[in-house]
C-alpha cells in the first residue's frame, strides 16, 4: 500500500518540548482535569526515547523518515508513536485515476489515520517488505511556535536501488 500511494502526509507532529522531563505527576484532587486533546490528557502517551529525535525540527522530521525505513522486518513503533501528538493523524491523498487494463478506475480520496492506525494497517507490510524513505529537499516556515515543513521525498524498496519506487511531498 505504502509504495503505491503518492501521499501528502500531514503530519501534527510535536516533539521539541516532549521529553521525559517534561512529563508531570498525576494532578492534586482540587486541580481540575486538563484539557482533552492537550498532551497532560494523555499521562501514557509515550516520551522520546532519544532526546536527539525531537530536540530540534530537522531532527524530527529525521526521525520520522528512519523510523518508517529499513529492511523487512519490525519497527520501531513506540519510537513513531513518541513523534506525534496523541492526536496527531497522518493523511495522504489518493488522487482519482482512469481504468486501465489492470486496474479498475478509483475515485479520489483523503485518508486520515492515528499513528496506532497506521501502525496496524502497515505493519504486516513492513514485516514482509523494505522500505526506505529520505527527503531529498526540505522548506521550513515558522511563525512563532508553529513550524511548517515541507519535504520533497522519494521511497525505494531497498537501500541501494538505483532509481526510487515513488516520489512525492510531505507536510509536517
Amino acid at each position: 500500500m505504502i509504495r503505491s500511494c503518492n501521499l501528502i502526509l500531514c503530519c501534527f507532529l510535536m516533539g521539541l518540548t516532549l521529553n521525559a522531563s517534561a512529563q508531570q505527576s498525576t494532578p492534586a484532587a482540587s486541580t481540575p482535569p486538563p484539557p482533552v486533546g492537550t498532551l497532560a490528557g494523555h499521562p501514557d502517551w509515550p516520551a522520546a526515547k532519544n532526546p536527539g529525535d525531537v530536540d530540534t525540527v530537522d531532527h524530527l522530521v529525521v526521525s520520522l523518515y528512519d523510523v518508517v525505513s529499513g529492511p523487512a522486518g519490525q519497527r520501531d513503533w513506540d519510537r513513531f508513536r513518541a513523534l506525534f501528538v496523541p492526536d496527531g493523524r497522518l493523511a495522504w491523498i489518493v488522487p482519482e485515476s482512469a481504468a486501465t487494463k489492470d486496474a479498475p478506475a478509483r475515485k479520489g480520496d483523503a485518508v486520515f489515520l492515528t499513528p496506532d492506525m497506521f501502525m496496524q494497517q502497515n505493519d504486516s507490510y513492513f514485516k514482509t517488505n523494505g522500505f526506505f524513505e529520505r527527503s531529498i529537499v526540505k522548506r521550513v516556515e515558522e511563525f512563532g511556535n508553529l513550524v511548517e515543513v515541507w519535504s520533497t521525498k522519494e521511497s525505494r524498496d531497498a537501500k541501494d536501488d538505483a532509481q526510487p519506487s515513488s516520489r512525492g511531498i510531505d507536510s509536517f
